[in-house]
């Protein structure tokens, strides 16, 4: 178990014994005795409208509802018996309609009755929703194609060292608009893979109603969002990218539903409670939006078979799960610092969201081995990226999430000359052995409006005016040196994944800033500005070009299945190499000092330079030769290398003998 291998959790034993044996009886009645998860999580099939012997088939579950009528542009939307559902068992309501009356495309919606009231209402299972462009209002739509899309390529393997380009597709154009999965096929797809990343996490793929949401207030879970295209569209961009050897996976939401009722699952059939909790619980604090409860068999089915659902329908590789710090805790950690291990045990956890996270990897593997699981926790909660059987709630990997928050600390708050290097490594590589983690920089939460990206904070307004290859300007010579040093730091001392979100990579300047009444509806913000990275007069492609050669240098010699180990670190003099493997990572941090014959112990042999952060093909100076080859010395009965280390400047050397 998780505790014998970290005594600090002994004094928890019985804590995550009694999780562990809770999570033992949820399965088994939640499956049943002997049987699998995925052989229950089968809840789309059964309610997503579907034809049967010459019949559309409409169910939903709606206990407390009285009424359901089927309305639509077939029955010219009015509450019609002939449209009305049958009450069957277990609070399940039934309708079968003749299929010649019901075409592809058409739309639909409910009336939920109860007592006391009535309401339009999206079915909680569509498979498909679109919005009115005059009326802003959502409807189901049947989605019956005469040709449904064949699969071309192989589902891919398993990534053990995940390098993830995070994604979204709206945002993906460089014009201002919403771009589509189409778009984003035929125009970012080639440029991720040239790039080298192995999988894309895309955002925002469950329908949400607001797009200013980031995709983050979902109103739809099974539909896939109808602003970026079709199903089939979508299908499309899976199978192009597994055919080009990338892995994709989802960002889920799983954590919480927006508040909308007529959109979303609030008051489906007149209660709060359908799946959420009732009273004040049932309602997110800061998020303003509902809280499931995990602890009913109805919810963790539907949340299950959701997650079955997007693995089988659309062949994805895995999830990201967002917000986990809020579905794990009551208080769903809002100001809360766990400063240390009392905070995981101390009867805030909600064990019910516990066991359904560790259901829900349990499920995943069920449902492909191969697939990988991500956790967002904010909170270090022990045993989240743990085995099942140790005691853990099964994901492969956690999030990093305090890397992008040093690094803000140390641009912000200190001079280049003040940073530590043993504190850096030491932040860097902080992370629980006996778990698995992706490191990243910066992702789309520090290039949201009201925060800044690494190159903003770098250059702020010097980018602007002084991005030309021509121009002279020292503030963007430190912004372009520290960029780079910055990312390939981050990388070299992951733990066993790397994660950056679109743009960034090149430096892409300003924020993000979806449409909104605030900045009159502009979607000016809300895309990616790709012609600057195609402009060769301009410094941005040497951005990208470093990126991209320090990605396949990663991958194409699968450094991060090595454990990185601590060679040198000089506070003074700002120097801190980093060993991996056969591969040396040495960093010159210092603003001004540059050194000549620099000494320091490493793994006898011969070295060659086969990444160099100065070269002016990556906005350099060109201060190395790195055609020379490099022997490592005797002196004193240890084998020691020298370098020339010019400032702010990264090497990575090879031991090729």
């Amino acid at each position: 178990m998780i505790y014998n291998n970290d005594s600090y959790l002994m004094p928890y034993k019985k804590i995550i014994n009694e999780r562990y044996q809770y999570l033992v009886r949820r399965k088994q009645e939640i499956a049943g005795y002997g049987r699998t998860l995925s052989s229950v999580a089968n809840n789309h099939l059964y309610y997503m409208a579907h034809k049967e012997n010459k019949y559309w088939v409409f169910r939903e579950w709606a206990p407390n509802a009285t009424a359901i009528y089927l309305i639509g542009n077939f029955n010219n939307w009015e509450k019609k018996v002939d449209f009305s559902f049958t009450r069957i068992d277990g609070g399940n309501w039934e309708l079968k309609v003749p299929a010649h009356m019901i075409k592809h495309l058409d739309l639909y919606k409910w009336i939920v009755q109860w007592d006391g009231g009535e309401g339009e209402r999206i079915p909680a299972y569509a498979y498909r929703c679109v919005q009115d462009e005059k009326t802003k209002i959502f409807s189901a739509q049947i989605w019956d194609p005469k040709e449904t899309y064949k699969w071309k390529s192989r589902r891919i393997i398993k990534k053990e060292s995940p390098l993830i380009y995070e994604v979204h597709i709206g945002m993906s154009s460089k014009e201002e608009k919403v771009s589509t999965f189409n778009e984003f096929r035929e125009n970012v797809l080639p440029y991720i893979s040239k790039l080298g990343y192995n999988t894309i996490q895309i955002m925002a793929l469950q329908e949400h109603p607001y797009y200013g949401s980031f995709g983050y207030q979902v109103s739809s879970f099974y539909a896939v969002s109808s602003r970026f295209g079709t199903p089939e569209d979508f299908k499309r961009l899976v199978d192009e990218a597994h055919s080009l050897g990338i892995a994709v996976i989802m960002d889920i939401v799983h954590s919480h539903a927006v508040d909308n009722e007529v959109e979303g699952l609030g008051l489906l059939d007149g209660t709060p409670y359908l799946y959420f909790h009732d009273g004040a619980r049932g309602h997110h604090p800061a998020w303003g939006s509902r809280c499931f409860d995990y602890g009913k068999d109805t919810t963790v089915k539907f949340l299950l078979s959701n997650l079955k659902f997007w693995m089988e329908e659309y062949r994805l590789d895995g999830f990201r799960f967002d917000g986990v710090t809020s579905m794990i805790y009551y208080d769903h950690g809002l100001g809360t610092a766990f400063l240390d291990y009392s905070y995981y045990f101390n009867g805030n956890e909600d064990g019910d969201a516990l066991v359904y996270l560790a259901l829900a990897n349990m499920l995943v593997k069920e449902v492909n081995s191969h697939a990988i699981t991500i956790a967002e926790d904010v909170s270090g909660m022990p045993g989240l990226a743990s085995p099942i059987l140790q005691g853990g709630i099964g994901f492969d990997y956690r999030l990093n999430l305090g890397i992008a928050d040093h690094w803000i600390k140390w641009i912000k708050e200190l001079k280049d000359e003040d940073w530590s290097m043993g504190q850096i490594y030491y932040e860097l590589t902080n992370k629980r052995q006996d778990e698995k983690t992706i490191s990243y920089a910066e992702c789309h939460d520090q290039a949201m409006v009201g925060d800044k990206t690494i190159i903003f904070r770098l250059m702020d307004k010097e980018m602007y005016f002084s991005m030309n290859k021509d121009s002279k300007n020292l503030i963007v010579d430190r912004g372009i040196a520290l960029h780079k040093m910055i990312r390939l730091l981050t990388l070299c001392t992951a733990g066993n994944g790397y994660l950056t979100f679109m743009g960034n990579e090149f430096g892409h300047p300003e924020w993000i800033d979806f449409p909104r009444e605030g900045n009159n509806w502009s979607y000016a913000y809300a895309r990616r500005q790709w012609n600057l990275v195609e402009d060769p007069n301009l410094r941005y492609i040497q951005l990208k070009d470093f990126d991209q050669h320090m990605i396949k240098l990663v991958r194409n010699n699968r450094i991060l299945s090595d454990v990185p180990s601590q060679l040198y670190i000089d506070d003074f003099n700002k120097i801190l190499i980093v060993g991996r493997g056969k591969f040396i990572f040495v960093f010159n941090f210092h603003p001004t000092n540059s050194y000549t014959d620099f000494s320091f112990i490493a793994p006898e042999g011969e070295y060659k330079i086969v990444l160099d952060s100065d070269m002016s093909f990556f906005g350099g100076f060109d201060r190395n030769d790195d055609k020379i080859l490099h022997y490592t010395e005797n002196l004193d009965d240890q084998s020691r290398l020298k370098l020339y280390m010019p400032n702010r400047t990264a090497l990575v050397l090879q031991k090729i003998n």
